[in-house]
């Protein structure tokens, strides 16, 4: 009887966990702990289960007596799946059952989350510090050595502002994938027409495109592409997008801008519109591919940081692209050229 109330209250607790008798046995085990530790037949050892030193000498010390509850933090599984976990071995007495119980909860999100915030402040320091270390290296050699010199001073006040201007930047990225992440569970309702809003984009990019030597053309955006949209983000997507195509596309060549329709988008599972912006330039290496959206993924860190660019851009257009529940493909080949995809949904329905 005891046992069928046991297994009935285990099948009910959502997070792994085992239960061992006085003796350290295997009395109980949910469907959870077994889908991480594999089978768990009952009356084995704990330690022939679970064969972390850590844990034993929690368990030992719980039916001993010694403390009721023991908490502690360690990392479960085999080499292909780690998972970082908080185990409790929690004393258990009841009428006809003493033991304890050990519950094991998955921390890998909340690791990994708190990685992720680590790398974000390192990389955000680390690119604010670069800037800042040359203008108090200029404003001392102005202060100093070339307090009288006209020609130094105007060459340090000219890097000074484009040190100025990179930093001003990456400040505005920053505010704008902060504001991007915290819109990107609310789905846009407001219709937008993909035709008008890429022609007003190459408009405002084509001065920029002359002084590149690069040629824009626009094809497809003749008729209404009507969508579900916030206007203001997906003008920042194709801006994005596009003034990337101009800064790595080879100089003299073209970079098209193309507006298509789909009648059925699978993966989105209905029809949709497509807009891609490809370019002719040096490509990009198929190893860099899958991490092009990561915030300060940078493909040659030394060009990008010379042509202004802070490393955020295709991070926010990921963003975005995700809160209008479409699709980014991004397709390379080395010496042919990049193709920038976005995919958006006509409707924008249970995706």
């Amino acid at each position: 009887m005891i046992e069928a109330r046991l297994h009935a209250l285990l099948r009910g607790v959502p997070v792994p966990m085992l239960v061992a008798d006085a003796q350290s046995r295997i009395i109980g085990a949910n469907e959870p702990a077994e889908a991480l530790l594999g089978p768990v037949p009952g009356g084995r050892p704990f330690v022939t289960v679970l064969r972390q030193p850590e844990v034993n000498a929690a368990l030992d010390a719980v039916l001993a007596g010694r403390q009721d509850r023991a908490r502690l933090s360690l990392t479960l599984g085999a080499a292909e799946r780690r998972v970082f976990c908080e185990v409790t071995v929690t004393a258990l007495d009841a009428p006809g059952l003493r033991g304890a119980t050990v519950a094991i909860e998955d921390r890998s999100r909340d690791e990994e989350t708190e990685q992720m915030r680590r790398d974000f402040v390192a990389n955000v320091s680390h690119e604010l510090r670069t800037p800042l270390t040359a203008l108090m290296g200029f404003i001392e050699t102005l202060r100093g050595p070339a307090r009288n010199d006209p020609a130094a001073r105007s060459r340090f006040l000219d890097i000074m502002e484009r040190e100025a201007g990179r930093m001003n930047r990456l400040v505005a990225d920053l505010l704008s994938l902060s504001r991007v992440e915290q819109d990107e569970r609310r789905r846009p309702a407001q219709a937008v027409d993909l035709g008008g809003l890429l022609r007003g984009v190459v408009a405002t990019l084509t001065p920029a495109a002359a002084a590149a030597g690069v040629r824009l053309e626009l094809a497809g955006t003749g008729t209404t592409a009507a969508v579900p949209g916030d206007a203001d983000q997906l003008v920042q997507v194709f801006h994005n997008l596009i003034e990337n195509a101009l800064k790595y596309g080879a100089g003299g060549s073209v970079v098209t801008v193309t507006l298509a329709h789909l009648a059925h988008e699978p993966v989105l599972r209905g029809p949709a519109w497509s807009v891609s912006v490809a370019d002719r330039g040096e490509g990009i290496d198929p190893q860099h591919l899958p991490r092009l959206t990561e915030r300060f993924y940078r493909v040659d860190t030394h060009r990008s940081r010379e042509q202004g660019g802070t490393g955020l851009g295709l991070a926010i257009v990921k963003h975005i692209v995700n809160r209008h529940r479409g699709r980014l493909r991004i397709e390379s080949t080395r010496g042919q050229g990049s193709r920038f995809t976005v995919i958006l949904p006509e409707k924008i329905g249970r995706i």
